[in-house]
């Protein structure tokens, strides 16, 4: 998913001009706030707060960190019949997910594939009573929408849904949430409700892209700055696109756009796991997605090429875009760099990329070329962080 925009915050693009740009419903928010402001996927979105991106991160893995995603893409698919499993059908033929057996209250990281097997967009796919709600990227959304529109059936309404999106995540979201909605302390990962927060039916997930526990919460623009006021006056940090983007990073979470995009396949991003079982060989429903030939073929065999964890043997941030060699002087380059930069929680610098398949055995060293200079990495497991989510 995307919910970032750099590491380095004194890399953001700065804000144009006000009329070049969306503003979300928070941006009263934002500003009362101090938050220094970038522009991001079309819209103008708080970089960081007085605090700094360090502090924020910080703070979201120690307490709860507070992120306006408002700007990502909320879509509702309606079937005409009443029955979800045709809206779910209907999706299958666009993504390699089991979305049939996707239980009501559920949600699934889903992957939306073209027809040479890569990732168009990654999105969130939750299961109500009356249809599914989908959440796209935000540089995606306007793509996902026409796509969406041309391939699904007459029967299936899609429905823009016009509501402020907002991510309440760290190891103290539940206590944070809960005096505003107490239903949430009986949530687990991955659940999605309607419930009631601070007066008003919202829909609620237990989900985030943190690699925290946390929750994403969609609600009115009426609603939405009262209830990020009181989050605040809990404790609740506000925090920007940078720590957003040190989180992901530190949970090894991959950004479309970057690490990856229509030429990357889920083999090769090792999100093969995205791929349901029930859409391989020897499923109920095999294959009958864009792409299904090679994405089945690279799960079956291995792809050429792997995302990797990399971590750098000195203290300088390896950023995305530097090309990776297995040698320290010569050779052609064997991969690239696809984020980079800073993690505060693990005290290093952190990357992900792109190796040979032959290469990406944990504990291999690699060498990344930067100013000139090659620097030295070791290939490491993902997430870099673990995982703080609420399973039971």
């Amino acid at each position: 998913m995307e919910f970032a925009v750099t590491t380095d915050p004194a890399s953001a693009t700065p804000a144009c001009a006000a009329d070049a740009l969306e503003r979300t419903p928070l941006f009263a928010f934002h500003r009362r706030h101090g938050a220094r402001l970038c522009a991001f996927a079309g819209y103008e979105m708080p970089v960081q707060y007085p605090l700094g991106v360090l502090k924020e991160h910080l703070a979201t893995r120690a307490g709860a960190g507070l992120f306006d995603v408002s700007h990502m893409g909320q879509i509702a698919l309606v079937p005409r019949s009443g029955d979800v499993a045709d809206a779910a059908r209907a999706l299958e033929t666009l993504v390699p997910a089991d979305l049939l057996g996707l239980e009501e209250g559920r949600q699934r990281y889903v992957l939306l594939t073209n027809e040479d097997g890569g990732i168009v967009d990654d999105l969130m796919v939750a299961r109500l009573r009356d249809g599914l709600v989908l959440v796209v990227n935000a540089a995606n959304k306007a793509a996902d929408t026409a796509h969406l529109r041309r391939s699904l059936p007459d029967g299936i309404e899609m429905r823009p849904i016009d509501r402020a999106l907002i991510a309440v995540q760290g190891p103290g979201a539940e206590a944070a949430l809960a005096p505003l909605a107490p239903e949430v302390r009986s949530m687990r990962f991955m659940e999605a409700r309607e419930i009631d927060v601070g007066g008003e039916r919202c829909l609620v997930s237990r989900s985030g892209y943190t690699g925290e526990d946390g929750f994403e919460i969609s609600l009115s623009d009426g609603h939405v700055e009262g209830i990020c006021d009181a989050l605040v006056e809990g404790g609740v940090v506000p925090a920007g696109l940078g720590a957003r983007d040190s989180l992901r990073l530190e949970a090894g979470l991959c950004l479309h756009g970057s690490d990856i995009d229509g030429a990357t396949t889920p083999a090769e991003a090792a999100l093969g796991w995205a791929v349901g079982r029930e859409r391989r060989p020897g499923g109920a429903r095999p294959g009958g997605f864009p792409g299904a030939e090679r994405i089945l073929r690279e799960l079956a065999e291995g792809p050429a090429r792997r995302r990797v964890g990399l971590l750098a043997e000195g203290r300088a941030p390896v950023r995305a875009g530097a090309e990776l060699f297995g040698t320290e002087e010569g050779a052609e380059p064997c991969g690239r760099v696809t984020s980079g930069g800073f993690g505060p929680s693990a005290d290093r610098p952190l990357a992900m990329g792109y190796v040979p398949a032959a290469m990406s055995e944990p504990g291999t060293r690699l060498f990344a070329e930067v100013r000139g200079r090659r620097l030295p990495l070791v290939v490491s497991r993902l997430p870099f962080v673990p995982a703080g989510f609420k399973r039971s």
